[in-house]
């Protein structure tokens, strides 16, 4: 099952130590990319003149992209055939060559389905999945049971167990414990509201089976004829009005008053057929000893002591940030965790092992403490669980190769799956937020931050910045023009008490402005709207290999513990189209 390569990296290396020599050396090296992938700040792109775009994008190339229809210009980087590109006028040279590297040094994201034709999943076990969730789960469940059955076959021994790393409503393994993988589940979720409406899934699904309330009917309906409708499911005033009915505690305890939703789903185990035990708990390490302690059987379970029956494998689709870690980290810290097989997701959770960048270049300002305290907070901490896990990684040149939030933001994107609609939607909301900042700036609601050196050439995109005013997210009619945008801007600003700290500022500031003003501003930025549109896509397009590094840093960390682990790879598990996040890492124990 394992592919011919151990990640799958473009044509044009020989070895998979060619392609990670290569991807690490244009992360440290080129300027271009870290200013693409952690140095440009959205909310600074007016804020200062000339502007970022043309203090910062290759002269060469200004021209060029700003006659570049945004859709010609996705083409151009991500589908075109660059070495007899003649659409869209003439590229410069130098950013063909850019877009050959980013082409290059990107993990190839094609998906090849194990079958012709899928199964398709039955109608309880698909119930509350959208067609994203179909895709992954009908997919992942197979290459699962398709691994599973191999390691079986290599080692002699069957697996037992499958834990799921943050499962939320279980549709992975609520599929893989029903027929025809029958399978037993470890859900591991933090979150209890998820777990509850899992509970009722299973149920649903056949996996489970309702608590029986065992109730007294005479003495339940006397209770409810003195109680409202809206009160018939309140338990506290169900023994109230039983109380004042007289009903002793004896009578009180014959009668089950929990509501239907508060009553247990039950688990049957039987031979031959899946099964599911839920934990609840929030993962803060690869450690699974507390969470086997709480299975059935299990319950004095002690890592030093480890039951000869015990062989699981941690699976997830989309772990979020460091849960990803988590899960590819459980191989080496478990003896009973036989293979992982991990889909990451929110890069942008992750956090940093090394700290801010120690040396300098041109496009790595410091993130600012206000734009959002964890970035500061999550940047300093250097938290020996998050990005980078492989020592290859962490001291590539000796500094490490380190991704700032900005980066991973950004590697959480699809940009071969944008459309005309889509990305006309998102590039206003910037440009709207962008010229925002501008106003922000000239009525004195913020002010500039010079950090680094001052070296007394002025201001420029790489000595200073705003302070950021977090606005987060407006009704859908706030983007319907930049006049909308920014009286919902305000109205929140000024209105909601979650941004009391702006909102006497903001009325003293921008109270006054009239709607012939805020039409000024946008008729003024309007024409560099192509400016801010062509680098948010090229950070998108740079953004893959900021992707390809944290997912070749995970297989790095599994081989460099070749000792514990026999063998690890990187392959694509779904079609892009469908579910972008699509590189399963999977490790596998000697």
């Amino acid at each position: 099952m394992r592919p011919e390569r151990p990640l799958p990296y473009s044509e044009g290396f020989s070895s998979a130590e060619g392609y990670v020599e290569n991807l690490l050396s244009f992360a440290a090296n080129s300027e271009l990319f870290q200013f693409l992938c952690g140095g440009v700040h959205i909310l600074d792109f007016f804020t200062i003149e000339p502007g970022l775009f043309v203090s910062a994008v290759p002269s060469e190339w200004q021209k060029f992209l700003l006659e570049c229809e945004p859709m010609d210009l996705l083409d151009l980087l991500m589908r075109d055939d660059l070495d007899s590109v003649v659409a869209h006028g003439t590229p410069p040279e130098t950013l063909l060559h850019y877009v050959k590297d980013i082409r290059r040094l990107s993990l190839q994201r094609s998906f090849q389905p194990s079958r012709s034709k899928m199964p398709t999943l039955p109608r309880s076990v698909a119930l509350g999945m959208n067609i994203k969730k179909v895709h992954e789960v009908t997919h992942f469940s197979e290459y699962i049971e398709k691994l599973s059955k191999e390691i079986a076959q290599v080692s002699g021994s069957k697996l037992t167990h499958f834990v799921d790393f943050g499962s939320g409503q279980n549709y992975l393994g609520r599929t893989l414990a029903s027929p025809p993988f029958n399978k037993h589940i470890v859900a591991v979720e933090s979150k209890e509201a998820n777990m509850a409406g899992a509970k009722d899934l299973d149920i649903l699904s056949g996996l489970a089976e309702r608590e029986k309330r065992i109730r007294n009917k005479k003495l339940y309906n006397r209770i409810l004829e003195n109680l409202n409708l809206s009160q018939h499911n309140d338990e506290e005033a169900l023994k109230r009005a039983a109380k004042d009915l007289g009903v002793t505690d004896d009578e009180i305890a014959t009668t089950d008053l929990r509501s239907r939703k508060e009553l247990q789903a039950t688990y049957v185990v039987e031979d031959g057929k899946g099964y599911i035990e839920y934990v609840v708990g929030r993962l803060e390490h690869a450690d699974l000893s507390g969470v086997i302690s709480q299975l059935r059987g299990y319950e004095d379970y002690q890592t030093a002591a480890e039951p000869k029956d015990l062989r699981m494998m941690a699976v997830s689709i989309h772990s979020c940030g460091n849960l990803s870690h988590f899960g590819i980290r459980s191989l080496v810290l478990n003896p009973c965790i036989q293979a992982v097989a991990i889909v990451g997701c929110c890069y942008n959770l992750l956090t940093e092992k090394l700290g801010p960048a120690t040396y300098k270049v041109p496009f790595c300002r410091p993130s600012l403490q206000p734009i959002n305290a964890r970035v500061t907070r999550e940047s300093e901490r250097r938290d020996p669980q998050g990005f980078p896990m492989s020592e290859r990684l962490s001291t590539y040149n000796k500094h490490g190769i380190r991704l700032n939030i900005t980066a991973r933001m950004m590697a959480c994107q699809a940009p071969y799956n944008w459309t005309q609609k889509e990305s006309d939607a998102f590039f206003t909301r910037h440009f709207y937020r962008a010229v925002l900042q501008k106003i922000f700036l000239d009525k004195g609601v913020i002010s500039k931050v010079h950090h680094g050196e001052e070296s007394g050439e002025g201001d420029s995109p790489f000595n200073s910045s705003t302070n950021p005013v977090i606005i987060g997210s407006l009704r859908k009619q706030c983007y319907s023009s930049f006049k909308a945008y920014v009286r919902g801007a305000i109205t929140k600003l000024t209105t909601n008490t979650d941004f009391s700290q702006y909102n006497q500022v903001i009325r003293d500031k921008m109270g006054d402005m009239t709607d012939e003003e805020v039409e000024r501003y946008e008729e003024d930025y309007r024409y560099r709207r192509r400016e801010l549109s062509a680098v948010w896509t090229l950070m998108a397009f740079s953004a893959c290999v900021v992707e390809s590094l944290i997912v070749t840093d995970r297989w790095l960390f599994l081989k460099e513990h070749s000792d514990i682990v026999r063998d690890a790879w990187v392959e694509t598990v779904f079609d892009y189209r469908e579910s972008p996040r699509n590189l399963v890492v999977v490790g596998i124990k000697r």
